[in-house]
């Protein structure tokens, strides 16, 4: 009986195998509509309604299904169906992947990410809370293909040949074959390719402008290319900046950016032997960075009220910078993240989290943790923005508690309003070993600040209705935030043991200056136009209030991790970071503050690159006296700036620190060997 049903079913495999083939196409066919179906169930299972598949996301993943199989036309008809079906179950498990991963991280797997999947480890128990049994769909056709799969590989060619064979059927001549996959595979793939850039460049055009450029967040690039087109984006991207975008950097070329870098160290090392180097050794950290907060705000008033009284106050017992910049560019955010943790310039174009969140770095988390510090991040939002999990992962914080670790009970802006982020995270925070670094990124005062009406506590004039006046409203909630705050510490017995330090990210993207006037009272000149958007508060309240203060010497986001160090007592003469401390018991001579644009200052004068590269063309700019001076008097200090933004793209883009730990180690363990040496010859002797 069993021989009897195994012939049936070998029969039945057999006749559609051939009827597949003469039908030509009816297998491509087959998967086309099989793996369109799998992406709008994908699309829909996600749960982003302003995601889910349109018309024109249906023609663009058409397109990269197309482009996916176009190949197969010059296989052989068995060839082609079995290419067809592995094809179908890799990309039904690409899927299904990135649904489990999305679930976790809310983003998309990437080549980084499968370089590390020590951060997919981290999913840990909670990978069964991540399935569902409606996930089946992905593969219930794997219970005809595989069984298919199977017969056409170890018996569907002689079947095939012998129902030929009985057919009578006689071969076409090859070129007359060659000729028709030709004219099928370029029709196909042309097909394909128009359904895929045309409908991509049409949304770069018009609502997705510079979504490539800046590449925030990986969800986003999808709901323009597609699933299938995300990760042949992904793919591109690696390579580009992995393998085709290297500059080869030659020995000579990383020897010199290393002694630049080294003496960078050396002036940090010069630096420790003042008392305040170890002065709050064991204290704990608290660092906040707050979004979109600049520093013209601090002090002003509006409508009798102060817009911030809870940092006005807190300013009168902190070290607080007057002149201390942001130094991002494209990265916004996590370029303020990531040079304010590891001390290095961000990246020109793009985001140094997305571009090379792989790569070796000196950052704050792991050098306290080497401490014996507990290391975590808070941020209430999606955990793939900004490639945050990958390049906190990186960082080696021990936990980063994203968007679905808190509980959403008051909704501000973006996300969580920033009062309940930063209990909540006073909740994780007061419950930590100690000494712990607690690092935390607001959200609240993101543009375009569209705050709750009962939110509005100020009366900001002629400036309601305004972009200004909603940005004045979410800063006064993010102040009264901070206020909380500072009272939860204090009851938490925090307070007079934790170094709290919090900075602006970026600028707040109002450009219409006229409103910055309205609000100051005042004409501003161009120099003061550029400082105002390029400079951020510095709040630093050491335990018992100690050296409070306006510091009125510059200061850089690259600045904070050393600044941090040297206070805690934390060496980092042999860590490779170009900032230097801003809280000293001697002063920094000739520090510089150098912008991601050209643009530098040292606290005198002000230097203001022209658009066509040309120092000479440049304009230089007397702090003091708000007047433009000796271009000449800039000059040096530009050639300085170029050199360290080349510098530190040098290092990055190649991985620099990584070679340089290495030698760094083997030097080290040469010097241990020839120490023993040296020990067992005073033995002999």
């Amino acid at each position: 009986m069993y021989a009897n049903n195994y012939n049936i079913v070998r029969r039945v495999m057999g006749s559609v195998l051939v009827r597949l083939t003469r039908l030509k196409t009816v297998d491509m066919l087959l998967f086309t509509v099989v793996l369109m179906a799998k992406l709008y169930v994908f699309s829909d299972f996600i749960g982003m309604s302003k995601m889910r598949m349109n018309g024109e996301d249906a023609f663009i993943e058409l397109g990269a299904v197309l482009l996916t199989i176009f190949w197969t036309i010059w296989l052989p008809p068995r060839g082609r169906i079995i290419a067809l079906i592995i094809i179908n179950m890799i990309l039904s498990f690409v899927m299904y992947a990135d649904l489990i991963y999305y679930r976790y991280f809310q983003d998309l797997v990437t080549v980084p990410v499968l370089m590390q999947m020590g951060q997919v480890d981290s999913l840990g128990e909670s990978i069964n809370t991540l399935l569902a049994w409606k996930d089946i769909v992905f593969f219930i056709d794997w219970a005809v293909i595989v069984p298919f799969l199977v017969y056409v590989i170890w018996r569907g060619h002689g079947d095939l040949r012998r129902a030929n064979e009985q057919a009578g059927r006689t071969s076409d001549p090859l070129w007359r074959k060659a000729v028709a996959r030709i004219i099928i595979s370029v029709f196909v793939f042309m097909l394909g390719s128009n359904l895929v850039f045309t409908n991509i460049e049409e949304a770069k055009r018009t609502w997705a402008q510079g979504i490539f450029v800046g590449a925030w967040w990986n969800v986003s690039i999808y709901n323009v290319t597609g699933e299938l087109g995300f990760h042949g984006f992904d793919i591109y991207r690696y390579a580009k900046q992995n393998w085709f975008d290297t500059s080869n950097v030659t020995a000579e070329q990383a020897s010199e950016s290393k002694t630049w870098i080294d003496e960078r160290g050396d002036a940090r090392n010069q630096l420790e032997k003042d008392a305040l180097f170890g002065a709050y050794k064991g204290s704990n950290v608290l660092m906040i960075q707050l979004e979109a907060i600049q520093n013209f705000m601090i002090g002003q008033s509006i409508g009798g009220e102060e817009v911030t009284p809870n940092m006005n106050k807190l300013i009168k017992e902190s070290a607080y910078f007057s002149q201390f910049y942001h130094q991002t560019a494209q990265g916004r955010t996590s370029d303020a993240d990531f040079a304010a943790n590891c001390s290095m310039q961000p990246v020109g174009n793009g985001s140094v989290f997305i571009q090379y969140a792989n790569h070796e770095f000196d950052c704050m988390p792991e050098t306290l943790k080497q401490e014996g510090y507990v290391a975590n991040v808070f941020h209430a939002y999606e955990g793939g923005f900004w490639n945050r999990n990958t390049m906190y992962h990186n960082m080696q914080y021990d936990k980063f508690y994203s968007k679905k670790h808190f509980t959403l009970n008051e909704k501000v802006g973006w996300s969580l309003g920033d009062k309940s982020f930063f209990q909540q995270s006073l909740d994780v925070i007061s419950e930590q070993n100690q000494p712990f670094y607690s690092f935390l990124i607001t959200l609240s005062s993101h543009h375009p600040y569209t705050m709750p009406a009962d939110q509005h506590k100020l009366n900001v004039g002629e400036l309601d209705g305004t972009i200004m006046g909603d940005y004045l409203q979410a800063t006064h909630y993010v102040d009264a935030a901070i206020g909380e705050l500072v009272e939860r510490m204090k009851e938490e017995g925090l307070w007079d043991n934790t170094i709290l330090l919090m900075y602006g990210d970026h600028d707040n993207s109002i450009k219409d200056m006229k409103l910055f006037e309205t609000f100051l009272g005042k004409s501003l000149s161009e120099v003061e136009q550029t400082m105002i958007m390029k400079q951020v508060p510095l709040i630093v309240h050491l335990p018992r209030g100690e050296h409070a203060g306006e510091y009125p010497n510059v200061g850089g986001q690259i600045d904070v991790t050393p600044t941090v160090m040297h206070l805690l007592g934390i060496s980092t003469a042999d860590k490779y970071m170009i900032g230097m401390p801003l809280i000293t018991g001697q002063p920094v001579s000739g520090h510089k503050v150098v912008l991601r644009n050209g643009y530098w200052t040292d606290g005198t004068v002000f230097f203001m690159p022209s658009a066509d590269g040309i120092a000479e063309n440049g304009k230089c700019w007397n702090i003091a006296d708000n007047a433009l001076t000796d271009i000449n008097g800039c000059l040096p200090g530009v050639e300085e700036a170029s050199t360290e933004l080349a510098m530190s793209d040098q290092i990055i883009a190649n991985d620099l620190l990584a070679d340089y730990k290495k030698q760094d180690a083997t030097v080290a363990q040469a010097g241990t060997k020839d120490d023993s040496s040296a020990q067992a010859s005073a033995g002999a002797q």
